[in-house]
């Protein structure tokens, strides 16, 4: 009969290997994740374009100062004061266009209205 024991060296290289791995899967998944949200196309077209700011402001008080307040600071909707520090570009973007966050309505600007509206949300 043979009876193996596995040696602590090996034990460590095994672990090692397996967290390599993970660390390889989580990379490829983020690295993944944003080529396909840079391969949209109405993503890319709203990035390629120059946000006025005030024109941003204009259209968010006309769309959505309603829910979050004329100054972004929350009503009914949470204040966005500083978001674009938790979402990216691509997040604020797709929160505006989805609707998959109720109550909150889908809003399909075109290129150059969402890229003004990024241009506010960033100034937050």
């Amino acid at each position: 009969m043979d009876n193996q024991i596995t040696k602590p060296e090996t034990l460590i290289q095994q672990c090692a290997l397996l967290a390599l791995a993970i660390l390889l899967a989580v990379f490829l998944g983020i690295f993944g994740v944003q080529m396909v949200q840079a391969s949209d196309p109405y993503v890319k077209s709203v990035m390629a374009l120059p946000g006025d700011q005030i024109q941003g402001h204009a259209i968010f008080q006309i769309n959505c100062a309603g829910c979050h307040g004329l100054e972004a600071d929350g009503r009914v909707g949470p204040s966005l004061q500083g978001v674009s520090k938790h979402k990216s570009k691509y997040g604020l973007i797709h929160q505006v266009i989805s609707g998959q966050t109720p109550p909150m309505p889908k809003f399909q600007p075109n290129t150059q209205e969402m890229a003004d509206l990024l241009s506010y949300l960033e100034s937050l």
